[in-house]
């Protein structure tokens, strides 16, 4: 089925304050691109703490990534929105969750002093630093995933360990991914995506951005709406780069 006429979505972006490192706003612009370029309205609102949250009313969330001290900031209010959150994302609600908020949408991260962080259970999943000494996880990645091959950039000392049955976002083919043990990266529930790949991640995997695009659309008009395809020529050739820089300097460190 075609897209009904004048469609239009809502993106809750969460503590886009604090939660923004590494460019991970991108994501809300290349949203925004894929939308509008199909006639697809897409209003966006900032949530930040203290602010009134319904999930119900949005179609879309995307929280960004932040170090240990904005995860701390934000924790209190996030666990109290969490809750209906939860009850979105069980419901079909699409998310994308990278870095820090993936982390806080797991469990817990548990510090390097031992500190806990609380976090919503979205993921059943937890994390935790290594220590000061341990060296973080810094480099290109690609992935294999159901959208196809993913690529992007990970910076992160935090260590996430997915509970049994807990479907990993992708596999890892180049970099380290959630612990640099077990080859998992990010994790997947529902239409809700958690990753660390930063980069933007969206700009140059646009089939993820279309699946949230499309999920939400299928939440909100019906399981028949289909996604009119675009141009993605610009959006294959920042992929196609990535991968190759990615496998240039995995080269290089085995040399």
């Amino acid at each position: 089925m075609p897209l009904p006429a004048n469609p239009a979505l809502r993106l809750a972006h969460l503590y886009p304050d604090v939660m923004n490192i590494y460019g991970d706003r991108g994501n809300v612009i290349a949203l925004r691109f894929r939308c509008e370029a199909r006639g697809i309205a897409l209003e966006v609102a900032e949530v930040n703490a203290g602010d009134a949250f319904d999930p119900a009313n949005y179609d879309l969330v995307l929280m960004g990534g932040g170090q240990d001290r904005e995860q701390r900031r934000i924790a209190e209010d996030l666990v109290a929105k969490g809750p209906a959150l939860r009850e979105a994302i069980d419901g079909g609600l699409p998310a994308l969750a990278v870095c820090g908020g993936f982390q806080l949408f797991g469990h817990r991260y548990v510090d390097h002093e031992g500190g806990v962080i609380p976090g919503i259970g979205v993921f059943d999943l937890e994390t935790r630093h290594p220590g000061p000494r341990a060296d973080r996880c810094i480099g290109d990645v690609v992935l294999a995933t159901e959208y196809g091959e993913v690529v992007g950039f990970e910076n992160h000392g935090g260590r996430t360990y997915l509970a049994e049955g807990q479907e990993p976002f992708g596999r890892v083919r180049r970099g380290f991914g959630n612990n640099a043990e077990d080859g998992a990266e990010g994790a997947r529930t529902k239409n809700a995506i958690g990753t660390y790949l930063h980069g933007s991640l969206l700009p140059k995997n646009p089939a993820i951005a279309d699946a949230l695009i499309l999920a939400a659309l299928r939440r909100r008009y019906g399981d028949d709406v289909e996604l009119p395809p675009l141009d993605d020529a610009a959006e294959t050739a920042a992929h196609r780069a990535a991968a190759r820089t990615a496998e240039r300097r995995s080269r290089a460190a085995a040399e």
